[in-house]
Order: structure tokens, then C-alpha cells, then sequence
């Protein structure tokens, strides 16, 4: 059975969560979206059990702080197991053009020699392009730009196994310009900054974010049978779930999930 493992739910400024980042399990392999801001990222892996050498394709969608700093951390980690002979095969490391370099830099001047040799031989940095489908473990990943209006950033679609559309929309509101890759799709990954009943203490939409109404609003729109709410604040820790899940019912009446750090979801 494929399997959301939910790695961090929290934007980029929290401290109760992990900052927002995932994977796609299929069998024993992941394809992992984001590594988050730090080397929490290992801890999280840890606990849930996710060894290094099931990895071997990662997807950075932006340049974002809480999005890429935690690649280094998987670099340094896969390749010392490359060195030591405990990882099979390469890694794969997918993102726009435009931060190929930003990843290649941050990786050379904070890694050993030894760890920063392994980009180019066994670690790649493949730009993807919009619109473009990429053959991953046994998906086609089609990546597409989200339209930001900050940070240039891609989101991507893919068809499950069990046939159903899986989109992650990045962590800014939908742009209509998307339609065609979110149209159509089973589950939609979506950020929800925070309640819409708190927007004035928490001011989404300065930010360019969404709220739970936002988004629950666009999946009823957009037909979507399972949302999931992500990349959120973290005052409400302790009671988020049943605070944005009381929200959202009153606008979306799909399968709706507010999931904790280190939740698995079933696809």
C-alpha cells in the first residue's frame, strides 16, 4: 500500500513542528519532497523509521530557507554511506534550474571534500522544467511552477498505483494558471497558514498564504475527494487538528486531514 509518511507540517517561522516536508512510499522506496530548514530532518527519519539507503530521489520545491537548508544534512548523511559502502546505487536530486547552483554552493562550503566529491559522481543535481514528466521509481512526476509571487517554485502531479491523481501545490495559494495539473485530482497537498478566523493575528494573506477556508474552499470547488492541510502555524499546537478540522468542515465536505509530525497517511 502507498503511504504519505508526513515528515513536518509546520512554515517556516515554527518551533512546536518540523518545517513542512514528506514522502511518497511505495514498497520499501520513497521519493521525499523537501528536507525542511535543520538536522531535524534525521531525528524525524529516525523515529520513523526511513533508512538513508531507501532513498534515492528527492525533489526540492523552492529556495526557501525551511524548505532546503535540511538537504545538506541528507547529502552529508547519504554520502558518508556511499563512502562506506552502505548505499546502493546514486541519489537523485530533482529542482528548477535556477537553484541547481544554490544547492551545488551550499553543499560546497559546508560539507568535507570527500562528502561534496560524491555531486557529480553518485549524488545529481537534475534541473526539471515546467511541465516536464520525470520517470520516478515507478511514477511519472510531472513538475510544474506554482506561479509564486515570491521565491520562483515548482510543485508536481503523479498517478498512484492505485490510480488515483496526487498533487502537491507548493505552500502558496493556488494560481488559477494550475488548473490543468490540479484539476482532476484525488488527493491535493495544501497549505493552510492558519484559521481564517485568526487572519488578523497571524496575517496570511501579507505573507501570501492560505487559510483553512481558502483551501477547503478550493478543494469543494475543485471536487477534490482528500485534502491535506499543511505548512501551518504552530500557536495552536496541542489543539490544531480539531481547530482547523472544525473550520474546514464548514466549507469542504471531502476527506479532510490536519496531520501531526510524523503522521502516516494511507494513499
Amino acid at each position: 500500500m502507498e503511504q504519505l509518511y508526513v515528515f513536518g507540517t509546520g512554515n517556516a517561522a515554527v518551533t512546536h513542528y518540523y518545517n513542512t516536508c514528506f514522502a511518497i512510499r511505495n514498497e520499501d522506496r520513497f521519493f521525499m519532497v523537501d528536507a525542511g530548514g535543520g538536522n531535524g530532518i534525521l531525528r524525524i527519519l529516525e523515529d520513523m523509521k526511513v533508512d538513508y539507503p531507501q532513498i534515492h530521489d528527492i525533489f526540492i520545491t523552492h529556495e526557501h530557507t525551511d524548505h532546503l537548508l535540511g538537504i545538506v544534512w541528507m547529502v552529508r548523511f547519504i554520502a558518508t554511506r556511499m563512502l562506506n559502502g552502505k548505499y546502493d546505487g546514486d541519489l537523485n536530486i530533482y529542482c528548477h534550474e535556477d537553484l541547481i547552483a544554490s544547492v551545488d554552493t551550499i553543499c560546497r562550503l559546508t560539507l568535507q571534500g570527500k562528502m561534496y566529491r560524491m555531486i557529480g559522481q553518485r549524488i545529481h543535481l537534475i534541473p526539471v522544467h515546467d511541465g516536464e514528466t520525470v520517470h520516478i521509481m515507478d511514477y511519472d512526476v510531472t513538475f510544474f511552477d506554482i506561479h509564486s509571487t515570491k521565491a520562483k517554485q515548482y510543485g508536481f502531479t503523479t498517478t498512484l498505483k492505485n490510480g488515483r491523481k496526487l498533487t502537491c501545490a507548493g505552500d502558496e495559494p493556488y494560481n488559477p494558471l494550475c488548473a490543468p495539473y490540479v484539476e482532476g485530482s484525488d488527493w491535493l497537498l495544501h497549505e493552510a497558514f492558519c484559521l481564517y478566523e485568526e487572519r488578523d493575528r497571524f496575517q496570511p494573506y501579507e505573507k501570501h498564504h492560505s487559510t483553512v477556508k481558502d483551501a477547503c474552499e478550493l478543494a469543494e470547488q475543485m471536487k477534490i475527494a482528500n485534502l491535506v492541510l499543511w505548512h501551518t502555524e504552530d500557536k495552536s499546537v496541542g489543539h490544531r487538528k480539531e481547530l482547523y478540522t472544525a473550520e474546514g468542515r464548514q466549507y469542504y465536505h471531502g476527506n479532510l486531514y490536519v496531520p501531526d509530525d510524523q503522521e502516516i497517511l494511507d494513499l
